[in-house]
């Protein structure tokens, strides 16, 4: 069936304009954008197997040839749906531009999205100002941590250039464990203790995963 062929009070625009964006599903808010289906699938049809399939989440990380494999989805769509993804990560990112670190669940909130291959370890240094507020981010480092790989120079180098008043280290656990491991202690006593020296305090190491967190801090283990 066409979505022309819905009774009105059943149609995605119509509904939008009349109870607005909210009383819309997902598949119904994507079919907005790419509006024209196929001759014989309509876009929320499209959209519904796009998202049963993949789900949101998914969709957001998917590839122009993944996207591509739907039925009704060309490379015109799929640039479409990439888009949107990539707009709502850069409005993400602006709201979080300045962000007051107030906690590990700020760390957290401003790790989202910001780590380009969730399927290895990164290891990201936050420079924070008097106020606690970041003011730049770096990627340190690729690939599980160990005391012998991660030397002070690297982390504190950026921090001294950007003139921070303290850090936060965070790197993110693949598996979705967030349990620090003897590497992650040892390394953070290491850096605890550089930062000492050179007068940039180490405010907490958070560890992340896809939902949840482990901060040092939190947990009396920046002593």
């Amino acid at each position: 069936m066409r979505i022309h062929d819905l009774d009105p009070e059943n149609r995605p625009r119509e509904r939008f304009l009349v109870h607005g964006a909210s009383s819309l599903s997902p598949a119904e808010l994507l079919a907005l954008i790419l509006r024209s289906g196929t001759k014989n699938l309509n876009i929320i049809d499209t959209c519904n197997e796009l998202i049963a399939m993949y789900s949101l989440e998914q969709l957001a990380d998917l590839p122009l040839s993944e996207l591509q494999k739907i039925k009704g989805i060309g490379q015109a769509k799929a640039m479409q749906i990439a888009a949107i993804f990539e707009l709502n990560k850069r409005i993400h990112f602006r709201r979080n531009e300045l962000k007051k670190i107030q906690s590990a669940a700020d760390v957290f909130e401003y790790m989202t999205g910001r780590i380009p291959d969730e399927t290895k370890e990164h290891l990201f240094v936050l420079h924070l100002n008097t106020k606690n507020r970041v003011i730049r981010h770096e990627n340190v480092s690729v690939g599980t941590l160990n005391a012998s790989l991660i030397h002070p120079r690297e982390v504190f180098k950026s921090a001294i250039r950007e003139s921070a008043h303290s850090i936060i280290l965070v790197h993110n656990h693949p598996s979705g464990d967030v349990e620090p491991s003897n590497a992650d202690r040892q390394v953070t006593g290491i850096l605890k203790q550089a930062g000492s020296i050179l007068q940039i305090e180490l405010l907490d190491h958070v560890i992340v995963g896809k939902e949840k967190w482990f901060s040092f801090r939190e947990h009396s283990l920046l002593t």
